[in-house]
């Protein structure tokens, strides 16, 4: 079902984007040449704890995952585009990371992501990251009363067609409140004026993701992260969004 909120709502909602976002931030900073995957979870761990919140990650086990989650967010390295698992993986120098976080707080989720390049940047991965983030933006202007669904996803998908980057609609943007994932899809390329008409305390992640190679993924053998088919690197952002009377309001930010 899905559920519009009320202004009330949307302020508590708002707490737990804030929560999201300082989580992100603290990651990302702490994101360096030799620091584990690992550690980056535990600091995402202590901070939900400090909080008092509630990990939208750490049981999750829908259809696609290989057993619950088991950890609180998601690592992606490289030519991991979605769901990487933290493991024993320390960062180097050039590695491509993207961070993905989800939690509960006082009830309400947020979820938000960030790419990002640890040490030295290639020239095509820092292109993919503006790219991805441009793709975020386009979607969040998108989000205006009297548009429909279609018109976000279309926004989206000409940012990649202009890159001549192909897009993968098997995973994207979905409809957040109570739970993670509401029963609302947002894809990433669509056709204007279809699909959901946007109105007033309507609340979704928009999520793009491309890889530089390929719109093909594969699942590696640790049963949650998604990988290119093709060995090309990934880029991954995310807002949770509000549709208001004044315009799209980003609840993730800080």
């Amino acid at each position: 079902m899905i559920e519009l909120r009320t202004p009330a709502e949307l302020d508590q909602m708002r707490e737990a984007g804030r929560f999201v976002a300082s989580v992100l931030d603290a990651t990302s900073r702490a994101a360096d040449v030799g620091v584990n995957l690992l550690e980056l979870d535990a600091l995402a761990h202590d901070m939900i704890r400090d909080r008092g919140a509630e990990s939208c990650y750490i049981d999750y086990h829908p259809s696609f995952g290989g057993s619950p989650f088991g950890k609180v967010i998601c690592t992606s390295v490289n030519d991991a585009a979605l769901h990487g698992l933290p493991h024993d993986y320390t960062l180097r120098d050039g590695d491509l990371l993207t961070l993905d976080f989800a939690a509960s707080v006082d009830g309400w989720v947020s979820d938000s992501a960030i790419s990002l390049i640890v040490g030295t940047p290639r020239e095509e991965d820092q292109r993919l990251i503006e790219v991805t983030k441009q793709a975020l933006d386009a979607g969040i202007a998108a989000a205006v009363v009297g548009n429909r669904m279609g018109d976000v996803s279309a926004a989206i998908g000409e940012v990649a067609r202009r890159a001549r980057l192909k897009v993968n609609l098997d995973f994207g943007g979905h409809s957040v409140g109570r739970e993670m994932h509401g029963d609302l899809h947002v894809p990433n390329d669509g056709r204007p004026r279809r699909g959901f008409p946007l109105q007033p305390g309507l609340v979704f992640a928009i999520e793009p993701w491309f890889m530089l190679g390929t719109k093909k993924i594969y699942t590696d053998d640790d049963g949650w992260t998604l990988r290119s088919d093709d060995g090309s690197r990934a880029a991954h952002f995310e807002h949770t969004v509000a549709v208001t009377e004044d315009g799209p309001v980003i609840l993730s930010a800080a």
